[in-house]
């Protein structure tokens, strides 16, 4: 049931997928109240009529009592492996510390419901595939080990609260809104096929294949790729099963099927008719081989299913946003 008279509270709203489940969630019917810092995001990646709160996720204690939130969909944090390996302290802080405060908030005001973004590097270099929610999570990344922080926190409180939870773990997040509205704007992003599009179009020089010698068939990583709009409608179905009165659990969220880092450029090719300069360079620390999702679960739990599972559309979609984005920044 829409509960039209209390907001949502989606932190980071203004960030990629955020702004995506931001108009999913408005398409659905949803009223929300968008806290972000803008530190990646961006105000104009947000309707008008949103209301939109500059801030950070672990201040939200005033906002919650003011708006009455019932539910938080938490997707603020910091997003870059390799980062977080050089950099760790700067994830434990943005990513577990401002959590365990923004959860102490929802405990205080009675928020009973919550939906996180999590990822697949909680698993790090799973010893099986496709990978389950049952496995071993063993994160080899402080990325990893700060949202698996976050899962433990939520786990303990909805044992100790009248608190029910959803942790979605994504898989490789990829393409945009397919009417232009929104997409991926974050400076010097690192996700593959965000890079490959930006190449594409002349926003950037080169591509590099970071690691060329692992154990798969041709050498580069392979990807679970799922289209950013299928992850944001996850998220509606994710919180109409909590209204309905679901247990807190955790869901993958991919596919089911992957591609390798060639792959990918290749299609991208074939998608654009461009050529990319493409070099090999040194493989990046907290990168497993193979990440490929188990999401039978999330399909079995949610009343949800994919309508973009392709990576011609996931890549078409990925490359009209970088034209957007090129038209808007000869124009400024």
């Amino acid at each position: 049931m829409i509960n039209q008279k209390h907001p949502l509270l989606i932190t980071g709203g203004a960030g990629y997928v955020g702004s995506h489940a931001v108009l999913a969630f408005r398409d659905a019917g949803y009223p929300v109240v968008v806290l972000d810092d803008l530190s990646t995001g961006r105000r104009s990646a947000l309707p008008d009529d949103v209301i939109f709160v500059p801030g950070d996720a672990g201040c939200a204690d005033t906002i919650i009592a003011e708006h009455r939130i019932a539910t938080v969909i938490h997707f603020a944090g910091s997003v870059v492996v390799p980062e977080s390996v050089t950099d760790p302290l700067k994830y434990y802080r943005n990513n577990s510390s401002a959590s365990v405060n923004l959860i102490r908030a929802c405990v205080k005001h009675g928020v009973r419901q919550f939906i996180f973004s999590s990822t697949a590097a909680v698993y790090g270099s799973p010893n099986a595939i496709p990978v389950t929610e049952e496995l071993p999570t063993l994160p080899i990344s402080p990325y990893g080990r700060s949202k698996l922080m976050t899962e433990w926190v939520l786990r303990d409180t909805s044992m100790a609260h009248d608190f029910r939870y959803l942790a979605l773990r994504y898989f490789n997040v990829a393409g945009a809104d397919l009417q232009g509205r929104t997409g991926q704007s974050t400076p010097n992003a690192t996700h593959l096929i965000k890079v490959a599009a930006e190449a594409a179009v002349g926003l950037r020089d080169q591509v590099t294949v970071f690691g060329s010698d692992y154990d798969t068939p041709d050498g580069t990583c392979v990807r679970d790729y799922i289209h950013v709009s299928d992850l944001a409608t996850a998220h509606v179905a994710a919180l109409r099963y909590l209204e309905d009165g679901g247990s807190s659990c955790v869901l993958n969220c991919g596919y089911g099927h992957g591609f390798s880092v060639r792959e990918v450029l290749q299609a991208v090719q074939e998608q654009t008719g461009s050529v990319a300069d493409v070099r090999d360079g040194r493989r990046r620390a907290g990168d497993p081989p193979i990440l490929l999702a188990d999401a039978s679960r999330l399909r079995a739990t949610l009343d949800w299913s994919p309508c973009y599972d392709d990576l011609a559309t996931i890549i078409r979609t990925a490359v009209a946003w970088e034209k957007i984005r090129g038209t808007k920044a000869r124009v400024e």
